[in-house]
């Protein structure tokens, strides 16, 4: 006989360090994160609900179409019996897993208190999607948020505030301390607007731009004289460049674009 499923109480189902949960417990939070998407004729897929917090208030929104995947077994059991409501909307599944163009052929946005431990897969899953996931809504550790949505000269600008950046407008909408999680984790926590902006064109190979970008941030604390070194640039234009003298978190998306059509120029030389 197949046993029957169990119904988890939100004091049953614990939060799994190896998944990077830690459940939202403030509802006005999770009601302001619901409430800043701007996109609501598109399909919204909530990544990673957990205790549904966040779900309830998604739920209330008019949204064009919305559904939800959860990794954790226990986490799908509670929101089964408690939000009976999704129905074959709840996916029981792994997020970086998903084929998002065959599941949602349309636009769709992704919203979400999302785990810790795969932050930066999420953005970078959100690039590959790009001409079809409009907007990004959602938590992050503070250094991913601010990482995502810093400019040029600041400590955390990186590989993906650049890459993200080519293509998206970011906004970091507010901070949220640790004490509204349970487990508390050991970090504040950032929710972060992304949104498609289709104005946006790379000027330069898309591939080279990204191996300009990594390579140079491989080795940050370098100049990009140094940086860079491992790249086909031309010596003289290396040396007489002031662009070279320059650290990689310095550097412009413009700054990029010309530095990957200057190695496309030499290749084809």
């Amino acid at each position: 006989m197949k046993k029957p499923a169990r119904t988890y109480s939100y004091s049953e189902v614990k939060a799994k360090k190896r998944l990077g949960q830690h459940f939202l417990k403030n509802e006005e939070i999770a009601r302001r994160i619901a409430e800043a998407v701007r996109t609501p004729d598109a399909h919204v897929l909530e990544v990673g609900p957990g205790m549904g917090v966040l779900t309830q208030y998604l739920l209330q929104q008019p949204f064009a179409s919305f559904s939800a995947v959860e990794l954790d077994e226990e986490s799908v059991t509670y929101l089964q019996e408690h939000f009976p409501q999704l129905g074959d909307n709840l996916i029981a599944g792994d997020f970086l897993r998903m084929d998002l163009a065959a599941r949602y052929p349309g636009k769709f946005v992704i919203v979400g208190n999302f785990p810790y431990n795969i932050s930066s897969q999420i953005l970078f899953k959100l690039l590959e999607y790009r001409d079809q996931a409009v907007e990004l809504v959602g938590m992050f550790q503070k250094e991913v948020g601010e990482r995502a949505t810093t400019s040029p000269g600041n400590k955390q600008y990186g590989i993906v505030s650049v890459l993200l950046q080519a293509f998206y407008d970011t906004e970091y909408l507010f901070t949220v301390d640790e004490h509204e999680f349970n487990p508390p984790p050991q970090v504040k926590s950032a929710v972060i607007r992304v949104t498609r902006n289709f104005d946006k064109k790379l000027h330069c190979d898309e591939n080279t731009f990204k191996t300009v970008v990594k390579t140079a941030f491989n080795y940050r604390r370098k100049t990009l004289r140094n940086a860079l070194q491992a790249l086909p640039f031309p010596p003289d234009i290396v040396a007489a460049d002031p662009l070279f003298a320059l650290r990689a978190e310095q550097l412009s998306l413009q700054d990029y674009e010309r530095l990957s059509n200057l190695l496309i120029q030499n290749e084809k030389k």
